[in-house]
């Protein structure tokens, strides 16, 4: 029979797969109503996976092991995360909306503009969490896993959002037409 640790990180695991795929449909339900489109919050969570391939890239270097409090960083690091794709594409549309851009002067200069508040974030996050995963002392394990989980996942997730998000807007996403409104008709 498997008990202590065991038996709680399996109890905890079987609800984790859960956690995660409920996590994922309610940020894919809000970014849909706040897009008003089903295709933009796909293209946001393409990067999603990418962010926990890092993280567990992270803890894999490092010696760290899948248990609850890295769990709890792979959830906080999926909202993390898909702040940066909302920034590119949001502005993105924009940029089609108000001044009648093509998709690709949209996605580029939407990119360009975007670097640097997506960087700054990332520099924030993985400094701000950068003390947890080299902690010391009493309960530094629970600490270490949910920093590496957000230094590694944010790390290589901002290098893959910053080329996997404009090329999906490409594939993805629809020309926007150019909102005129006829003053004449006010």
């Amino acid at each position: 029979d498997v008990g202590g640790q065991s038996r709680e990180f399996r109890e905890s695991s079987a609800s984790m797969g859960m956690l995660f795929g409920l996590a994922l449909a309610f940020i894919y339900l809000v970014l849909a109503a706040q897009f008003e489109s089903f295709r933009d919050p796909i293209i946001i969570l393409l990067t999603v996976p990418l962010a926990m391939a890092g993280a567990l890239l992270a803890m894999n270097l490092t010696g760290g092991t899948l248990n609850v409090y890295s769990q709890i960083g792979l959830v906080a690091l999926m909202g993390l995360i898909s702040k940066h794709g909302i920034m590119i594409v949001e502005f993105a549309n924009q940029l089609q909306d108000t001044r009648g851009k093509s998709k690709t002067e949209a996605i580029i200069e939407s990119c360009s503009i975007r670097m640097r508040p997506i960087l700054m974030t990332t520099a924030a996050t993985v400094l701000g969490a950068l003390p947890l995963a080299i902690a010391s002392g009493a309960g530094a394990e629970a600490r270490q896993s949910i920093g590496w989980v957000i230094v590694g996942g944010m790390t290589i997730g901002t290098m893959f959002t910053l080329f996997i998000v404009p090329g999906f807007y490409m594939l993805l996403s629809r020309r926007k037409p150019l909102l005129v409104i006829d003053e004449s008709k006010l």
